[in-house]
C-alpha cells in the first residue's frame, strides 16, 4: 500500500476497506437492479437505460446516445440492436442526412419503461454529477489508475451486458 503522510497502517487499511466496501455495495446495487429488471421485463438494466434516454420520443444517434449514457459508442450500439430485435426501439435513416441511423423508441418501448423501477445507473450518475469538481477529478484519476493496474483499460461495456456479442474489430 501507499503511503499517506502522516496516516497509519492501520488508517490506510480501514480507508483501503472502505473504498472496497463502497465499490462492493455500488456494484452490488447496479447488479441486484439490472438482474431485477431482466427478470420481470425481459431487459438488461443497460437496455432499460437505453430506453429511458430515448423516453422523449426524440430520435439521437448511436454517438448520441454514448454520450447520453456516458458510454463507449460500440457498446451502445450492441444495447441497442438488442432493443431493435425485441422491437422496443427502432432505426431510422434521418430525414437531414441518408447516412446517419437515428434511434427512437417505440410503443412497446414506452410502455415497458413506464412499468419499470428506474435503472440505478441514473442514481450513480447523478451522484457522481454531485461531486464537487476536485472530488470527482480526484475519483477519476483514482479509478482510472486502479482500472490501468487491473488491466481493464478501453472501451467498457456497459454495465452487466454481456460482452461476448460485442461486434469484432479484427479484420479477416
Amino acid at each position: 500500500m501507499g503511503s499517506h503522510g502522516s496516516e497509519s497502517p492501520s488508517a490506510e487499511k480501514a480507508e483501503l476497506t472502505a473504498v472496497l466496501d463502497s465499490l462492493r455495495h455500488i456494484i452490488r446495487a447496479l447488479r441486484l437492479s439490472s438482474s431485477a429488471v431482466e427478470k420481470a421485463h425481459g431487459v438488461s438494466g443497460a437496455q432499460l437505460f437505453v430506453l429511458g434516454e430515448l423516453a422523449s420520443g426524440k430520435r439521437y444517434s448511436i454517438a448520441e446516445l454514448a454520450a447520453r449514457t456516458a458510454t463507449d459508442p460500440s457498446s451502445v450500439s450492441v444495447v441497442v440492436a438488442r432493443l431493435v430485435q425485441r422491437g422496443l426501439v427502432d432505426r431510422h435513416v434521418s430525414p437531414d442526412d441518408a447516412r446517419r441511423a437515428e434511434i427512437a423508441i417505440t410503443p412497446a418501448g414506452s410502455v415497458l419503461l413506464r412499468e419499470a423501477a428506474p435503472p440505478v445507473q441514473l442514481k450513480l450518475i447523478a451522484a457522481l454529477a454531485d461531486l464537487p469538481a476536485d472530488e470527482l477529478a480526484a475519483l477519476t484519476r483514482g479509478l482510472g489508475r486502479v482500472a490501468a493496474a487491473v488491466g481493464a483499460e478501453g472501451p467498457a461495456p456497459m454495465f452487466f451486458e454481456p460482452e461476448s456479442d460485442r461486434p469484432s474489430r479484427r479484420k479477416a
